[in-house]
């Protein structure tokens, strides 16, 4: 290879090379103790050290990067202490996950890295929401994130890039080209001559680098960072490199024609960087021995220390404790006067006072600036807050929760709206797959609320319909709100605003403007976990929520004679089991109602919880009534058929006469 030092001094070519030494003195001894089973899996960046080393160098350490899990020259190259990194790859304590992930499955705050979820795409997103942080807080910062050849194929990609480009977010988005998606050839990845080439779809500039070529990477990389910094804007690199080892260990080459393996071998950027300092005179065989030295006595002092610390000892409450981000609920009532309105008025009032509250929270969704959102939630808003507060998305789901996670990391509070609740499929993965499960593995909380405006009754067919809460009840570290009153949809939003947690907030589109109520004026807030007893009898106990509430109340009114509990949950994670024993105690009955399909709902569960603690004061079987096992329908015929309120009554009358 031949090199041009490009006016840089001794200094710094040694500092190149020096950080570029580490992290292949690292891998060499994890493939030691890899093959003595001492730790379980390495994916190996042997042969591309220089994309990790020259982007961080060219980064101010306060930058956020995003890496891979072939870019341990970030890590080494930021200073995480070795016996940290140690620890984390044997899944101790002194690492970034407290053995709960592997590899560089994590981040760190305190270096500025955000590692990547094995999904790859979703930190494409998630840079683009820390680079907006950026804007928003008017740093001149450059935030770069890393992804593979294989990588450009998600969607992800794709719409993080767009997102980028249409919002002017100071990216560098870094693209290792090394040659094979585990064992699939760039031949079969994509059909470009350059993937740097879909830059100029989404109008951003692009680049095509020698990856190995540790003096290019630095120097463009660092040209365009100060560049970025004075215009922010996205930019696409493309590095041109080759994966010298396996996908992981275990997977080997045997794929990869020899005659292609020799060339690259011949290209080793640390090798080839090494032989040239040496012909320049810059580095001597003596200072590159007595560097190696240095290097591998760090390595082994913090390997001892990471091998004599305990094995992590399982503890339960740690475990549980950790799902979340404490929340400190403060209870705020309103003494200013109340008005009558409507459930939508409500929800749009409590966003409202949330933004003046919050003067860093950011609203984002498609048509909700100066169109106001398809319901007209947010109409008027952008007078009021500006558009960069207020900011329309192009139609990319997935990167706009991202994106929301991204402004969490960077201290910034986000909502974010389905146009529909049934939309929320086309960002599914990054809510239960990184907002949901990035407190536990490092410490990371997703200040995130995704509001689903969501369920039937309006003729809207399957795509606009459904009520898909149990989707995420499923996944622990989600919160999920679900209120039935104008009063608790207000209040439950104030509070899912300010939990620094990520809440689902369900607000049911059939109760927007059939539904009104006296609600205060001023801002208040709601606990979570705390149903609300909306009537009280000794026959039975019916829990609901959203539109089966309204279902329930009409049911007692056309039958006085049945005196029940009526719980409305408003809650469903976290969940008020403790009204729900007291009642079923009580009553000796129980039926659960839902406007979801009845298998796997969030009423199987809440049956299977009764019949657990409360068997003995039983007087019935626990009854669960929900809407057909179909798709719900347009017409509204079909409607009325699948739903479960046409149903409930007779079941009702059904328990109590058992």
């Amino acid at each position: 290879m031949l090199f041009d030092k490009k006016g840089l001094d001794n200094q710094t070519l040694l500092n190149l090379y020096s950080n570029m030494l580490k992290p292949r003195l690292i891998e060499e001894k994890m493939l030691i103790l890899l093959r003595q089973g001492k730790v379980s899996k390495w994916f190996s960046g042997i042969g591309q050290e220089a994309i990790s080393v020259g982007v961080t160098m060219a980064l101010k350490n306060d930058e956020y990067i995003l890496p891979m899990h072939r870019n341990l020259g970030v890590f080494t190259t930021r200073d995480i202490p070795l016996n940290r990194l140690f620890g984390q790859w044997q899944g101790k304590a002194s690492g970034f996950t407290k053995g709960r992930d592997r590899s560089f499955h994590f981040g760190t705050q305190d270096y500025h890295i955000v590692g990547m979820i094995s999904h790859l795409g979703p930190q494409l997103g998630v840079a683009d929401g820390i680079a907006l942080a950026n804007i928003l807080n008017n740093k001149n910062e450059v935030t770069a994130v890393f992804t593979g050849e294989g990588g450009t194929s998600e969607g992800d990609f794709h719409e993080a890039l767009n997102v980028a480009s249409v919002w002017q977010l100071p990216v560098i988005f870094c693209i290792e080209n090394n040659g094979y998606g585990l064992s699939t050839p760039t031949s079969e990845q994509y059909h470009c001559k350059d993937l740097a080439d879909r830059g100029k779809g989404y109008g951003m500039e692009a680049f095509v680098l020698d990856g190995n070529d540790i003096i290019e990477v630095y120097t463009k990389v660092k040209k365009l960072a100060e560049s970025i910094r004075k215009r922010p804007r996205p930019i696409l690199i493309e590095f041109k490199t080759f994966r010298m080892r396996g996908h992981e260990e275990a997977s080997g080459t045997k794929y990869v024609p020899e005659k292609l393996m020799a060339e690259w071998e011949l290209k080793d950027p640390l090798i080839s960087f090494k032989n040239y300092l040496l012909k320049e005179k810059v580095l001597t065989p003596e200072k590159d021995q007595a560097l190696t030295i240095k290097i591998k006595e760090e390595i082994d002092v913090a390997l001892e220390q990471a091998n004599a610390e305990q094995p992590i000892i399982p503890d339960r409450s740690v475990e549980l404790s950790d799902v979340y981000k404490t929340f400190e609920y403060q209870h705020i009532e309103s003494n200013s006067k109340a008005e009558e309105i409507r459930f939508i008025d409500a929800i749009s009032q409590g966003l409202k006072q949330s933004m003046q509250q919050h003067k860093n929270l950011v609203i984002m969704g498609q048509d909700i600036a100066e169109y106001g959102g398809v319901f007209k939630i947010t109409e008027g808003f952008v007078k009021e807050f500006g558009k960069e507060r207020v900011r329309n998305t192009p139609i990319c789901e997935s990167a706009i929760v991202e994106a929301a996670m991204g402004l969490s990391i960077a201290g910034i509070k986000s909502v974010v709206e389905m146009q529909f609740a049934d939309f929320v499929s086309s960002g599914f993965n990054p809510i239960v797959n990184y907002l949901a499960k990035s407190h536990y593995r490092w410490n990371q909380n997703a200040d995130v609320v995704v509001r689903m405006p969501c369920g039937g009754g309006v003729a809207a067919g399957p795509f606009h319909s459904q009520t898909n809460e149990a989707w995420f009840t499923k996944t622990p570290g989600l919160k999920v709100v679900y209120p039935a009153f104008p009063y608790d949809a207000k209040g439950l939003l104030a509070t899912a605003i300010n939990d620094p947690n990520p809440v689902l907030y369900f607000e049911h589109k059939a109760l927007y403007r059939s539904i009104r109520q006296e609600v205060p004026i001023d801002y208040f807030t709601i606990p979570f976990g705390k149903a609300s007893l909306i009537k009280e009898g000794k026959d039975v106990t019916i829990i609901t929520y959203g539109s089966g509430v309204h279902w329930a109340l009409e049911t007692l009114a056309n039958n006085e004679d049945i005196k029940a509990d009526l719980i409305d949950l408003r809650t469903l994670q976290p969940l008020d089991t403790e009204s729900i024993y007291n009642s079923v105690k009580k009553t000796g009955r129980a039926i659960i109602v839902q406007e979801d399909s009845l298998f796997g709902g969030i009423a199987s569960d809440i049956s299977a919880l009764i019949m657990e603690d409360c068997f003995e004061f039983l007087d019935a079987p626990v009854k669960r009534v929900a809407s057909m096992e179909t798709p719900i329908p347009f017409i509204n015929q079909l409607e009325q058929q699948y739903l479960a309120k046409g149903r409930f009554e007779e079941e009702l009358k059904n328990l109590i006469a058992y």
